[in-house]
């Protein structure tokens, strides 16, 4: 295990009893919301899992930290102007599902532009538990025997993450595209080794402001555990097709989106930097 509850494993002077009480995510600022099944009071709190020779994000909050994958998205607001402010509007229904994450130009009150933003993590298969367990008796705190003993293993899902974002995306981006707005996915590094490796992506290139769909994937400073922009791709609809072998799907008015920005955006979206 490499982080819990956003805190490194390797640091030993930190107060893990106290941490694991709290069940606080540093990246909501609130309650870790990756909660255990059969007793949910209890938040699991895993941020990032050693597997293999890297370290693997599991839970797509972590990718929030210092709320840098905003920033790093403000270029794609085009019709932005100094002077206006900059909302982080979360959960927008669309045709094809949710969008996880909207960062929206407001002038007057009203939306000028926005940019849509997907977060996926790995998941993951088996259970962390054990592994979780083991680290906190490790450092004295009492937990029960059968976890300690449990040699229930994990994994990481590559295919099925991979595939099922990817084709969420489609069905999503040409809404975006026809609206001639971005839509952004921020992943790891890692996953986007995958899909470059696993999927029909020769054609995804350097981002260019043109295109509709943006790849921003981010690595961990080994040393820091520093969220880092590692590369920058992008693509359209024509290009996921090339990837998925899917048909459009049906398009949508900008009017929808703009008004369901219009009824979410208020003082606890301003995006404060």
């Amino acid at each position: 295990m490499v982080e819990l509850f956003g805190q490194p494993t390797s640091e030993s002077k930190l107060n893990w009893a106290d941490i694991v009480s709290s069940q606080h995510c540093p990246y909501l600022d609130r309650k870790c919301l990756k909660n255990r099944k059969s007793e949910p009071e209890i938040s699991i709190g895993t941020c990032t899992m050693k597997y293999g020779e890297g370290d693997v994000i599991i839970c797509p909050f972590r990718l929030l930290e210092r709320r840098q994958i905003f920033l790093d998205c403000m270029h794609l607001l085009t019709l932005h102007e100094p002077g206006n402010e900059l909302h982080v509007v979360s959960e927008v229904e669309i045709p094809g599902g949710n969008v996880d994450y909207f960062l929206v130009s407001v002038s007057n009150g009203k939306v000028m532009d926005f940019v849509g933003i997907e977060l996926q993590t790995l998941d993951t298969t088996g259970t962390v538990w054990p592994e979780r367990q083991r680290f906190l008796h490790e450092k004295g705190i009492p937990v029960k025997q059968a976890d300690i003993d449990s040699r229930k293993p994990f994994g990481m899902n590559w295919k099925m993450t991979a595939k099922t974002i990817l084709v969420q995306l489609h069905h999503k981006l040409t809404t975006f595209e026809h609206l001639n707005k971005h839509l952004v996915l921020v992943i790891q590094d890692h996953l986007m080794a995958y899909m470059r490796r696993e999927f029909s992506f020769d054609h995804v290139k350097d981002a260019k402001l043109g295109d509709s769909m943006h790849f921003h994937s981010y690595g961990l400073n080994p040393a820091s555990l520093r969220l880092q922009l590692a590369s920058r791709h992008s693509t359209d609809v024509v290009g996921m097709e090339l990837c998925l072998g899917l048909q459009s799907e049906a398009k949508v008015d900008l009017e929808i989106i703009l008004t369901k920005l219009q009824s979410k955006i208020s003082e606890k979206t301003l995006l404060k930097i």
